[in-house]
């Protein structure tokens, strides 16, 4: 009788190994998570780059609106990203804050002009190199320009930021006495501007340089100057190691060559951006 017992817990082990062993191999195959070259290659055989778009964004994103057609220097440098890996870039209507959110559902393979954030770092990965380097900056009431952060921060004071964006951040940082006063795109706050309910719209110096040619108010960029550095961002996925080094093999490139700050300077060209605003030494 002991001697049964031995066997049957010997033959219940052997069953519950075998159970097991059926069941992994029944388990459907998937990608490997630890190839460094998983999204890249799943981006290649889709044979699309997915990239953000945004209306109001000029020049970085500028819409046909006859044809529907994207460009701007955004969609230039991602262009040449789609390129080299041999698809076509893709454009998807969205705003800056939402792309954490266009990451986690998949919707866009790459961001571009982001500035790092811890808490959409926990989502998202950004490379470490800067495609150029930019600054914040503002745009008041025609007449009204400052000379310093210290004079908008204040109670008495109404500044507008996009939702979501590093523009809002930057806000509430410097300016913690003032209204702070969120909306969700760039037109929207030029409204308020334009309205007369803001002092003051925060904006990266590029921007607000480009928003000056419709003459809606004076551009300052406010002492202490702070830089900003424009990256590119993907999303916190497993197999996205290779995706990310040749992202940065191509900023790396872009930069040392000259190639990234030649782009931006005939963007601004192109459209008669004057950037005499810009301190002596600033460089992109």
């Amino acid at each position: 009788m002991r001697s049964f017992s031995l066997n049957t817990r010997t033959l219940t082990s052997i069953l519950a190994f075998l159970a097991l062993v059926v069941a992994a191999i029944a388990q459907p195959a998937r990608a490997d998570d630890n190839d460094p070259s998983t999204v890249l290659n799943r981006i290649k055989a889709s044979g699309v780059l997915k990239i953000p778009v945004m209306v109001g964004e000029e020049p970085g994103y500028i819409k046909n609106p006859q044809t529907g057609e994207w460009t701007g220097f955004y969609v230039d440098y991602l262009t040449d990203v789609a390129n080299l890996l041999g698809v076509k870039v893709e454009p998807v209507e969205t705003t800056w804050g939402n792309l954490a959110a266009d990451f986690q559902s998949n919707k866009i393979d790459v961001a571009i002009g982001v500035n790092p954030n811890p808490k959409r770092g926990l989502v998202v990965d950004y490379l470490w190199e800067p495609l150029f380097t930019d600054a914040w900056a503002v745009l008041t009431p025609p007449g009204k320009p400052v000379k310093t952060w210290s004079e908008l921060n204040d109670p008495s004071k109404t500044v507008v930021a996009q939702k979501g964006s590093t523009m809002q951040v930057v806000a509430e940082a410097l300016l913690p006495k003032a209204n702070i006063v969120p909306v969700e795109d760039r037109n929207l706050a030029l409204l308020e501007l334009q309205a007369g309910r803001a002092d003051a719209v925060v904006f990266a110096i590029f921007d607000a340089i480009q928003i000056d040619l419709k003459g809606i108010g004076d551009v300052s960029l406010p002492e202490p100057v702070l830089r900003n550095p424009a990256t590119l961002a993907v999303a916190r996925q497993p197999g996205n190691a290779g995706y990310i080094n040749f992202l940065t093999n191509w900023v790396q490139q872009q930069r040392s060559l000259g190639l990234a700050q030649a782009r931006l300077a005939k963007a601004w060209e192109d459209r008669g951006i004057d950037l005499s605003i810009l301190p002596d030494g600033f460089s992109f």
